[in-house]
């Protein structure tokens, strides 16, 4: 999908269809494409229904929120589930403390959009197509404090006071992990948060070792699972260490952490959210604190981390 065809999308035409075809089962859905084609035109009906179908999809990952969002295959499958990028919020709360973000490199747009309930974020990509889906998207996902530039980011001028960068979506035929051809480069994200001090990057979670030497400085590097299944892996900066929970083994995933620990790093399995009755070990979040109030509140089941040596 183009940015044009996008567009029209959002206009009366586009949205009747769309609504239809939300509404249409799989069994009735050719017969309806093949109407609406006989009266509108058919790179726009193939649109809707693609989208129609990508929202249907995304609704594992965005539950009440996909039915107003909209997708590119690409964000689907990149995206973790949105507990994911709440729990994320709920570390930048509690052990970063800033006001002012900065969110460079959209990727799927959850994380910018999730971090602007609490915090005024801006946001940069250099995609036109995604930051115009991410600018739709704002009031699918209660309207967050959220301001979008389409600019390189790689020389775009940060004013936040933590910056937040998405490699999620890289170069490469083989979906492989050269960092250098990462959006941006791996080099270029590194160079920025050791500037700034504070946020995350986020990366693919098979990233091997030899991608991110000694973990980037970061000071954590935590893969974050949801339901046994391994959805994101983070490096993060500038956390404070006052709140996070101490490491304890609490009980064995049904998958391993992608990358084994070295010698000078510690590998550890923490709990949050509801756990079993028997090891809770963060505090379930408010249902009002730092987002909105109808937002998920479902926590991820469990995460690995991986501390640098310090």
């Amino acid at each position: 999908m183009d940015p044009d065809t996008f567009r029209a999308l959002l206009t009366d035409e586009g949205q009747s269809l769309l609504a239809v075809l939300q509404a249409t089962g799989p069994a009735e859905e050719p017969v309806t494409v093949a109407a609406l084609c006989r009266a509108h035109p058919a790179e726009l009906v193939a649109a809707a229904r693609e989208q129609a179908r990508l929202r249907r999809q995304a609704a594992a990952k965005f539950g009440r929120h996909a039915p107003r969002l909209y997708f590119t295959p690409d964000t689907v499958e990149l995206s973790s589930h949105l507990a994911v990028s709440d729990y994320k919020l709920d570390r930048v709360l509690d052990e970063i403390g800033v006001v002012m973000i900065d969110a460079m490199g959209l990727g799927s747009g959850a994380d910018a959009h999730v971090l602007g309930w609490s915090h005024a974020t801006s946001a940069v990509d250099g995609d036109r197509l995604t930051v115009e889906i991410a600018a739709a998207n704002r009031k699918g996902m209660d309207e967050p404090m959220l301001g979008l530039t389409c600019a390189d980011v790689t020389t775009f001028d940060c004013q936040g006071e933590a910056v937040f960068i998405d490699l999620m979506r890289h170069a490469g035929p083989d979906g492989g992990h050269d960092p250098e051809r990462y959006d941006p480069p791996l080099s270029r994200a590194l160079e920025r948060l050791h500037t700034t001090g504070a946020g995350w990057i986020r990366l693919t979670p098979g990233v091997p070792d030899q991608a991110v030497p000694d973990l980037g400085r970061a000071h954590e590097a935590e893969w974050i699972s949801y339901d046994g299944h391994i959805q994101e892996a983070v490096l993060w900066f500038g956390l404070d260490g006052l709140r996070t929970p101490q490491p304890t083994t609490v009980r064995k995933p049904r998958c391993c952490p992608p990358v084994s620990p070295s010698p000078d790093a510690a590998c550890r399995i923490r709990l949050c959210g509801r756990p079993a009755a028997t090891s809770t070990h963060r505090t379930p979040p408010s249902p009002t604190r730092g987002c909105s109030p109808s937002s998920p509140r479902t926590s991820p089941r469990a995460f690995w981390t991986r501390t640098a040596r310090s």
